[in-house]
């Protein structure tokens, strides 16, 4: 049966396929940018990205010597910061190593600091036609529907049986498109979010949770570990050319960004009176802000914030504290998306 979904998969992708500006032409360089930004985040907010991070680093090599505050500022708002930061480790072993060009071998391409096996599959094939699967999170939603999997897909030997069997029937002539066409599929007709569009499916009539009716109930997945909730109160605080930043501790979450004062915990307007004062600053005016809310992989973050207006920053013996008007923190600063919300004030 499911040597019997290849060559329908690719039709259909060759003519229904989006237009995305890292399959113009094949290169692998952008398919390794694009595939990590891909990680968490949907495609139509990843193009502007894409399309910036290429313009200011055209190729392995620039992305090999780029400063660690401008690949910063360039990943803003993606998250994930790890992963740019194994990016250019792993550019500087392609520098190295490989000429500052990515190696043509799946093997190789594993090896590569940050790149898993579905990266390295996704490479290999799309960049260089080597047949080897890419099993992300759609291939496996449609994988599991198509064949009327139960099995836990979060698992890892699942994901191995997965590429295995789509090993067995890779077409040795077009695998970067069969990869691309399951991407593609599972992106567009097999959804995650909303009922799944069978009818425009063109390998409907070779899946088993179509004809049986379970689409709904597939794929299967173990439930989420429960999030760890933190209080956190965020200060705005400016005095009317310039705003406070701090820099973050270079390991743990969102490691060596720069970010809005905060603590974790919500204070009232009476407790923020006071930590201004020890911190050597005289608020003139106190506004309580709206909350906001940012989840990470394993970390909710509830915030209050407040936009503290003070006479003179520079007073303040809080020497941890950056005051830098807010142009140059939005051209120079890379600050997370968690403070988004905050950010839009200044």
């Amino acid at each position: 049966m499911l040597n019997e979904i290849v060559q329908p998969l690719i039709s259909w992708y060759r003519q229904n396929k989006r237009i995305l500006p890292w399959r113009d032409q094949k290169n692998a360089y952008y398919t390794w940018v694009s595939e990590i930004m891909l990680q968490q985040t949907r495609v139509e907010a990843v193009k502007p990205y894409f399309l910036r991070f290429i313009g200011e680093l055209p190729d392995v090599k620039a992305l090999a010597e780029c400063p660690e505050e401008k690949l910063m500022k360039l990943w803003e708002g993606l998250g994930y910061y790890n992963r740019v930061r194994n990016m250019k480790n792993a550019a500087q072993t392609v520098v190295s190593e490989y000429s500052g060009i990515l190696p043509a071998s799946y093997e190789e391409l594993l090896a590569l600091k940050g790149i898993g096996s579905y990266t390295a599959g996704a490479i290999a094939s799309i960049a260089y036609d080597i047949p080897v699967p890419a099993v992300d999170g759609n291939v496996l939603r449609v994988f599991s529907r198509i064949t009327e999997d139960r099995q836990d897909i979060m698992k890892q030997s699942v994901r191995r049986q997965v590429e295995e069997k789509l090993l067995e029937i890779m077409p040795k002539e077009a695998p970067g498109d069969f990869n691309q066409a399951l991407m593609e599929l599972g992106a567009v007709v097999c959804v995650p979010n909303g009922p799944a569009r069978c009818t425009e499916c063109p390998i409907a009539e070779f899946c088993r949770a179509y004809h049986h009716g379970t689409v709904d109930e597939l794929p299967v997945k173990a439930p989420k570990k429960k999030r760890t909730i933190e209080n956190r109160t965020v200060f705005v605080i400016q005095d009317g050319e310039r705003t406070a930043i701090h820099k973050r501790p270079e390991e743990g979450l969102l490691a060596g960004l720069y970010e809005l004062p905060n603590i974790e915990e919500h204070l009232n307007k009476k407790e923020i009176t006071q930590y201004c004062k020890e911190i050597g600053l005289m608020p003139i005016h106190i506004k309580k802000l709206p909350a906001a809310k940012h989840i990470f992989s394993h970390i909710e973050w509830q915030m209050i914030g407040y936009d503290i207006r003070v006479d003179e920053l520079e007073k303040t013996n809080n020497k941890k504290y950056l005051f830098i008007h807010p142009e140059e923190i939005q051209n120079e600063y890379p600050i997370p998306s968690a403070f988004e919300k905050y950010m839009k004030l200044i």
